[in-house]
């Protein structure tokens, strides 16, 4: 059993095609990053969970009240980025309505039946659903990483300060390279 997972946080349609509702480059930018975390951490037998921000079709969701409507059950901006491959009789997909990734879903339960301690999050956006999700794995007691080549938002200032107050604060920040030494040292 793992004791290690890797979260991969809202890379779905929406946030990562040119077309989608709430594109950034920069989550385009980072996906090749993300194919490759994902390739170390299989091979060292993590867990991978992927969360899918998805909202309900034609249902109120207070989340869209603040925010371009996006990532709608049915309408495929939901779906997982096809350049990261879910292997369905291993990963999990979790599907999510806020920002953090415990909140309402049964992420915790997941990870605590699978005896994980240490966390990796990777994914959109750093200031929001990236901060909120490491945020409460720190408060669940999780030991938490985040791999700095690996998250982003639609400005790199709004990107650093938060990964600066993460790893001050809430966990680590890691590069890559840090990560796969750490996975192959078995450190995590």
């Amino acid at each position: 059993m793992a004791e290690t997972a890797l979260i991969i946080v809202d890379m779905v349609k929406d946030f990562t095609q040119p077309d989608g509702k709430v594109f950034y480059p920069q989550n385009r930018e980072i996906l090749p990053n993300i194919q490759k975390v994902l390739a170390d951490c299989r091979s060292h037998g993590c867990l991978i969970v992927f969360m899918r921000n998805s909202y309900r079709r034609d249902k109120f969701d207070k989340n869209l009240e603040t925010m371009r409507v996006n990532c709608i059950e049915g309408t495929g901006g939901d779906e997982i980025d096809p350049a990261l491959q879910v292997d369905p009789s291993a990963d999990y997909v979790i599907k999510k309505r806020r920002y953090s990734s415990f909140f309402g879903t049964d992420l915790d339960l997941v990870l605590r039946e699978n005896g994980v301690r240490n966390v990796i999050v990777v994914g959109t956006k750093t200031n929001c659903c990236i901060r909120a999700t490491v945020t409460d794995a720190y408060y669940l007691d999780y030991n938490t990483y985040v791999v700095k080549e690996c998250v982003a938002t639609n400005d790199e200032t709004v990107n650093r300060v938060h990964l600066q107050d993460i790893d001050k604060y809430l966990g680590h920040v890691v590069t890559m390279e840090e990560l796969s030494e750490k996975l192959e040292g078995n450190l995590l």
